[in-house]
């Protein structure tokens, strides 16, 4: 890891701070570190010290190893190049790293047999061939093109139809709490 990307693990501190509804008060009354070096750290322009770093890691429930691996979603451009020919798996993850988006691809006969219920909205996207999908006791065919969204919480199960299908899977990720905006 280089100097560059060991500062980016502020961002990932500011991101938990801010999902557990801490302040900087609270993250310095707990790591014993002020507020300012804090916000320093959150802003990039300081460079915690291991031991620091634990502190604070400890101060936010989590560990160094996660913040670093929360730092990855940091970057600005992180490029996942397809698998080489032959792999057999059929099950391709499209991202690297702690995102707050979770995206895989299904190609080939999938078909696992298993309900499936996400705390998050995810979208299903065919890309090729087609999919047989049941959501809440109905149940939709989806061909080349065809999307479909689900709201979390709803219990579904899917597979692909024909030879050759290609699925898309996003969805939001399951450390993300995500919160429907009220309308006034």
């Amino acid at each position: 890891m280089d100097e560059k990307e060991t500062l980016r693990v502020g961002v990932a501190v500011r991101r938990l701070r801010r999902g557990l509804g801490l302040t900087l008060a609270v993250v310095a009354e707990r790591s014993g570190l002020s507020v300012p070096f804090l916000s320093q750290v959150e802003n990039e322009r300081a460079r915690p010290s291991a031991r620091s770093l634990q502190r604070v890691a400890d101060a936010l429930n989590t560990t160094v190893g996660e913040l670093y691996d929360a730092a990855d979603c940091a970057r600005t451009v992180d490029v996942v190049r397809a698998e080489a020919e032959g792999e057999t798996t059929g099950v391709r993850a499209l991202l690297r790293g702690h995102h707050q988006l979770h995206a895989m691809e299904f190609t080939g006969e999938q078909d696992t047999g298993r309900e499936f219920q996400h705390r998050n909205d995810e979208v299903m996207y065919v890309a090729d061939g087609a999919a047989e999908v049941e959501a809440e006791g109905r149940a939709y065919r989806l061909e080349r093109g065809d999307t479909l969204c689900l709201s979390g919480g709803v219990r579904h199960r899917w597979r692909a139809a024909l030879p050759g299908t290609r699925i898309l899977i996003v969805a939001v990720a399951d450390h993300i709490e995500a919160i429907e905006e009220t309308r006034h």
